[in-house]
């Protein structure tokens, strides 16, 4: 790996922003300095960053997007090599340098069958030492009234090949779905069932949720929690549900319904996320909770782009217009899902020592660009513009 300078950047550091130089040694952040004071320059061979933005790279704990890149549409699936190799290319040039992709086992809808999920996971585990553009690393997302998958968990816990797990209910009549008729709405529409179909679908949903092996839930916990893999819960909608959850050694809220929720979370020394296409659409397609209203209360800390990788960019910078501090918006792609994932001393900030995931964005007309993104000092993604004269 060769060093270069990053000079003549508005640096995005964890509590300010610098207008400085940074120093990339062998893969990792050797130094920051204010820009014209820089004694390294020499050194290495230079990029001037033109006064734009150096961001940390974005750390994504929560996006199915692969599983929309290989089925984009119902019953209508494309390579699972191709999808992946494609969506990685869209993720360098978002500024998203570690993804956690987020992959379902048990929800029944969409690809999320045991079999199509095993096969992702061997792409991604296989892919990860050959040429990755990013850093990738797998969010197994439970369904918990999938009894039968409680022992694949398991088994790809002692694989290894699981960074991130959350346990998620689905089922009708609670959390995402408690409004009635809200579920047998979403399957018709995105399975394109009929309504004998989808009576049949809750029928079988209702039998497997008053067999839940909480129990078992329980062990599955504790074998993570020992094998240091972060737990989360999702959708949570209620106190009881965040007590529940810490009573699991849960640390991370995805997607809490409302904002009394989240506070809760908050207060209980839980992370908190949300979802970037919350933040530029204005408000949740379900109708639950609004971010920027949980960001504003002090009742968010993270951001993932949930479904939409290229939302998290514009995202960020939302936050900054509605008057926070850059940095601080920076924080929640980067620095703080690095502390909720544990990787926060090699990952997620601009500082000496850790890993050179950096991307370059430039304002125009108040929408960032991505310039530039080095994943361990390697530039991934490079890209300029011209004025077409026709």
């Amino acid at each position: 790996m060769g060093n270069i300078t990053i000079c003549n950047a508005q640096v995005v550091l964890p509590d300010r922003i610098l207008h400085g130089d940074v120093l990339i040694k062998e893969g990792k952040i050797a130094g920051v300095v204010p820009a014209n004071a820089s004694s390294f320059r020499e050194d290495a061979p230079i990029y001037n960053a033109g006064g734009n933005y150096l961001l940390p790279g974005f750390i994504d704990i929560h996006s199915d997007a692969v599983e929309k890149e290989i089925q984009p549409r119902p019953n209508t699936l494309f390579p699972m090599d191709f999808a992946f190799y494609e969506l990685e290319k869209k993720l360098a040039a978002s500024g998203i340098t570690t993804m956690y992709h987020s992959l379902s086992l048990g929800v029944g809808l969409s690809l999320r069958g045991d079999d199509l999920l095993v096969r992702l996971v061997d792409v991604i585990s296989g892919y990860r030492p050959k040429r990755s553009m990013i850093r990738h690393r797998i969010h197994l997302r439970y369904e918990i009234s999938h009894l039968s998958g409680l022992p694949l968990v398991k088994q790809l816990i002692l694989s290894g090949n699981v960074d991130y797990l959350s346990y998620m209910n689905h089922s009708p009549g609670q959390g995402q779905y408690r409004k009635p008729g809200s579920f047998e709405a979403y399957v018709m529409k995105n399975q394109g069932v009929d309504r004998d179909e989808v009576r049949e679908i809750v029928a079988k949903l209702l039998e497997r949720q008053r067999q839940i092996d909480w129990n078992g839930l329980r062990e599955l916990a504790e074998l993570a929690a020992r094998r240091n893999i972060p737990l989360a819960s999702h959708d949570d909608d209620s106190a009881d549900k965040i007590d529940e959850a810490l009573a699991l050694g849960m640390s991370v809220s995805e997607f809490p319904l409302n904002l009394d929720t989240a506070k809760y979370a908050k207060q209980r020394n839980m992370h908190v996320c949300v979802g970037s296409p919350n933040i530029v659409r204005g408000g949740s397609h379900d109708n639950n909770m609004r971010a920027m209203d949980a960001i504003a209360a002090g009742a968010a800390d993270i951001l993932c782009s949930d479904y939409y990788p290229s939302s998290l960019l514009l995202a960020v910078f939302k936050i900054a217009e509605e008057g926070y501090p850059l940095y601080q918006a920076v924080n929640m792609a980067s620095l703080n899902p690095a502390i909720a994932l544990k990787t926060d001393r090699q990952f997620g900030s601009i500082e000496p020592g850790k890993s050179a995931d950096l991307t370059v964005v430039e304002l125009i007309d108040g929408y960032p660009f991505v310039r530039r993104t080095w994943v361990e000092g390697k530039v991934v993604y490079e890209a300029d513009f011209f004025h077409s004269s026709s």
